[in-house]
């Protein structure tokens, strides 16, 4: 557990840099260009980025982790020949993507995006030729990340991420006045060729040892196959659903409305990405290990169920209390108006249900991928993109584009209980009722958090201070009123977290 105690403190201090790169970038994006149809075209083309990322991240390596680790551990595959063989064959298919994207942003960004502005289509067409050319680089630094977990070295993929986030801030800052919006994809590609080359390295230093071969062993292929199909339609599945919010935001008439919607959405996903990146990857890596000891794979399941509650039901309710002075702080400066702060805030209420069961969603998701599960993700996943279509489709016109947050809500929550139901009906229900004796007591103490600092904020005034005087004062009431309620109403998770923070282990 030493290694993964070290993983985890490294990991989690680069996944708050990152974030509070992303925090930069998109503090220099407002800055620079407000929420206007420039902004709303570069975050509708970013959509492809977020789209390859989402397969290889999650579809890709919820597959590929769980059997090169078993084919390794077994010795199985001591040479790494479909290792090799799987890497070769995916950028040669990426590649062929590259080429046919480029070719054909002119007509599939309307095709996707048919309400798009006048002022956002070129921009959004442009930018996304350039994602194109070099996506083989974009997809090869979400490969490494696979080759680089099953190694159980984390680092050198945050660092990868960091410097894609942090060169689009730095060429937004440096060349926005020479390139305007381009500025951002320009150094989000340097940021990820760079990001590349040092996982190379890593992976080289390891025991790895790359070879230009193509063949895959025929038991190899045909499992990976059935596991690879319905674990990146899964992965598709949510990006599909992040297209048909961005369509319709696109056709509100409200220009913007796609940056609100994009910016409120980025704080909302700062607490899963960070659990994501940290411990939800070191507990996926256990999970694989473990599919062979049930007893050991159940308290794996039910100690991430637990840290994800305990950590993020927090800070949706202090978001609840505190989301306007952070929307303020992160945003509100230059062309990015108190006007564009309060709809930017408006959606993220409506956004914060995504805090508390995207995390725990992804606790229950890994588990069944740990497990070969894949087609059971995919066709629980499938169904979400009916109902937030449907949601979309009933909401928007009637109430704009804070009906896109709370469809976005709504799908997360029906997505968690139906995994839910499969998982413990799987697990035994017994799990679920541990789960649930533990639930009420962190949701005790982050209610109660929530009210003394909604009350602070109202008896001291705090609305009408700067908003990083709101957080700097208001924040450190939450924790310590939600360390001292938790302590006294579920001690042995208390110390279980406690625990996890100095030993890594439990």
């Amino acid at each position: 557990m030493s290694s993964l105690k070290k993983a985890a403190i490294w990991t989690t201090g680069l996944a708050l840099l990152l974030k509070l790169s992303g925090f930069l970038r998109e503090s220099i994006v407002a800055k620079e260009f407000g929420a206007s149809d420039a902004t709303d075209a570069y975050f509708l083309a970013f959509s492809f980025i977020t789209l390859v990322v989402a397969m290889i991240a999650t579809g890709f390596n919820n597959v590929f982790l769980p059997m090169y680790i078993k084919r390794r551990k077994s010795g199985e595959d001591k040479d790494d020949t479909n290792a090799n063989a799987l890497l070769n064959w995916t950028m040669i298919l990426f590649v062929g993507i590259s080429v046919a994207g480029w070719f054909s942003a002119q007509w599939l960004v309307p095709l996707i995006y048919p309400k798009m502005s006048e002022g956002a289509e070129p921009i959004a067409v442009e930018m996304t030729e350039v994602f194109f050319i070099f996506m083989v680089f974009i997809a090869l630094a979400g490969l490494l990340e696979s080759y680089l977990q099953s190694r159980r070295i984390f680092v050198p993929t945050l660092i990868s991420k960091l410097l894609a986030t942090l060169m689009s801030a730095v060429f937004a800052l440096l060349f926005s006045d020479i390139w305007g919006i381009y500025s951002l994809a320009y150094g989000f590609v340097f940021g990820t060729v760079v990001g590349a080359l040092i996982q190379i390295y890593y992976l080289i230093r390891s025991d790895y040892s790359w070879k230009p071969t193509l063949r895959l062993e025929s038991d190899f292929k045909k499992a990976f196959i059935i596991l690879i199909v319905p674990s990146l339609l899964n992965s598709v599945v949510g990006q599909i659903n992040l297209f048909v919010n961005k369509a319709f935001a696109s056709g509100t008439g409200l220009e913007g409305a796609v940056t609100y919607l994009n910016n409120s959405q980025l704080i909302v996903s700062i607490p899963n990405a960070i659990y994501a990146a940290t411990l939800a990857a070191i507990i996926f890596t256990l999970m694989s290990e473990q599919i062979d000891d049930l007893p050991k794979f159940k308290d794996t399941v039910f100690r991430g169920m637990e840290i994800s509650f305990i950590t993020l039901v927090p800070i949706a309710v202090g978001l609840a209390v505190v989301g306007d002075a952070v929307v303020s702080f992160i945003y509100e400066r230059g062309l990015f108006t108190a006007e564009d702060t309060a709809n930017t805030h408006l959606a993220l209420l409506f956004y914060l249900p995504i805090i508390i069961f995207q995390g725990m969603q992804l606790i229950l998701s890994k588990s069944m991928y740990a497990r070969g599960k894949t087609a059971v993700v995919f066709r629980i996943s499938v169904t979400t993109i009916a109902v937030n279509l449907l949601l979309n489709w009933l909401l928007v016109d009637r109430y704009g584009y804070t009906a896109l947050a709370f469809a976005a809500s709504a799908v997360s929550i029906y997505y968690f209980t139906v995994s839910m139901i499969v998982v413990y009906k799987d697990l035994g229900w017994d799990q679920l009722r541990r789960f649930g004796t533990t639930a009420w007591r962190i949701l005790v103490p982050a209610l109660v958090m929530g009210a003394v600092v909604w009350g602070a904020k109202q008896l001291l005034g705090a609305e009408d201070w700067y908003s990083l005087i709101q957080l700097a004062v208001l924040v450190p009431i939450g924790v310590i009123v939600y360390a001292g309620m938790l302590r006294i109403v579920h001690p042995h998770g208390f110390k279980r977290f406690l625990g996890l923070a100095r030993r890594g282990k439990k």
